[in-house]
């Protein structure tokens, strides 16, 4: 028992540590790396990143060690293990069989009947609604920390984090998932930082719930759903959300380009006993929806430049009106001439890359970012980028370790690398 106990990130450090261990004659690369893969956070990798940067490595050397990523130990604990991340508990779920050779998926379970005081973590550690092999997480969340709230957007990034750094997690297949309040909540995370996600699954929620003024979510944009795929299923006798009342915020959504499928189920009320049923289907659209870590077309609108304001390798850094604004842009946040969300000032960003150039339309932004990856980019040809119509950047991406090393410690994700950034001023 108290092996099941032993903390997720003792477990990053073991593995680093034996990293180490494997060259006897460590080199002063591989001793920065070793304090790298040794760091308990993104901000301590961040702080073990300049050691790399010291060592004047050679950028593809960096790159593809980065790509390997950390060594992962062989025998970390598995079942169910309560894991706490300062006042916030979750449930961690690991198969058995556990490999670390192996890359695994991840499925964010969102419980519902957040509004109740208590933050205690509930139930057993059991997985509700278990499907196929994968590593569950099952978060907390309560009326002063509910899933429509930064504070948990901050949580559940940190959770994946830590264990990523303990388990081999494949980044490209986290799913996040939930019932009642925690649907609501997926389509919340899914406006808000899409960017660690293969897909979003809401099960009995209702995206219309986060107008309520007395929920007080902040400005909430349905162009962002246009990025990643949903799986919805709510019941036709639901006493909160019946299918008659959320189908045509759903007909809105999709006819303005949000990928999703939609399984009702017309006898359910507010529960899941439908689950064996739409198990099968369920588990097989997040198999065959794997993340795109470097996707050629994004959608993104903010209000907030400091924090929720990237999508990917696409940051919206200021906010302001130019002369060239896009004078039509698509907006699923207008329905029969109505504002969905009654939002404030806020930019937004369309691009779509082939080969080496980008074309965006944006609206309402003075400054953005572009994160170029050289497994997207050919770093030995001029990229070119296109804002509403006139060349806004042509020139040789200016690549560089410490920036590599710098976004590597912030996403700690194996796929999705940046050695270049790109500022853009439409």
């Amino acid at each position: 028992m108290r092996r099941m106990r032993l903390g997720l990130v003792m477990l990053a450090m073991a593995a680093a540590m034996g990293a180490l261990r494997q060259s006897p004659a460590a080199s002063p690369l591989d001793a920065a790396f070793a304090k790298y893969w040794d760091a308990n956070s993104p901000a301590d990798a961040a702080r073990a990143a300049a050691n790399i940067v010291r060592t004047a490595a050679p950028f593809e050397e960096v790159h593809a060690r980065l790509q390997r990523g950390r060594v992962y130990t062989k025998t970390p604990p598995t079942g169910s293990i309560r894991g706490r991340r300062g006042r916030f508990e979750y449930w961690l779920n690991v198969p058995p069989s556990y490999d670390a050779a192996r890359r695994y998926q991840v499925r964010f379970q969102l419980h519902g009947g957040v509004m109740r005081p208590d933050a205690s973590l509930r139930g057993d550690g059991a997985v509700r609604l278990a499907g196929a092999e994968q590593i569950y997480i099952s978060p907390a969340a309560w009326s002063d920390a509910p899933w429509w709230s930064e504070t948990q957007l901050d949580n559940l990034r940190s959770i994946l984090d830590t264990v990523k750094r303990a388990y081999n997690v494949d980044e490209n297949r986290v799913a996040l998932s939930g019932v009642s309040d925690g649907g609501t909540g997926a389509y919340y995370v899914a406006m808000r930082d899409t960017t660690p996600y293969a897909s979003f699954l809401p099960l009995n929620g209702y995206v219309l719930v986060l107008r309520n003024p007395e929920l007080a979510v902040g400005d909430m944009f349905l162009n962002n759903l246009r990025d990643k795929p949903l799986f919805i299923v709510n019941g036709g006798k639901d006493p909160l959300y019946p299918v008659d009342l959320i189908e045509p915020s759903l007909v809105h959504l999709n006819s303005g380009g949000v990928s999703m499928v939609y399984r009702p189920q017309p006898n359910a009320g507010h529960d899941t006993s439908w689950w064996t049923d739409v198990k099968e289907e369920f588990e097989s659209f997040v198999r065959t929806h794997p993340r795109t870590p470097l996707p050629d077309t994004l959608t993104w609108e903010t209000s907030d430049t400091h924090t929720w304001n990237r999508a990917h390798w696409l940051i919206i850094d200021s906010l302001g009106t130019t002369p060239g604004d896009a004078r039509e842009m698509p907006d699923l946040n207008r329905s029969l001439g109505f504002e969905v969300f009654r939002n404030g000032k806020s930019g937004r960003v369309d691009l779509a890359r082939t080969g080496n150039t980008v074309t965006a339309a944006t609206r309402g932004v003075k400054e953005f970012t572009l994160l170029l990856s050289p497994d997207q980019f050919d770093f030995g040809r001029n990229v070119t980028v296109i804002v509403n119509g006139r060349t806004a950047f042509d020139a040789l991406p200016e690549k560089s370790v410490a920036t590599l090393v710098k976004w590597a410690a912030r996403d700690n994700d194996r796929t999705m690398l940046f050695g270049a950034e790109v500022k853009i001023r439409p």
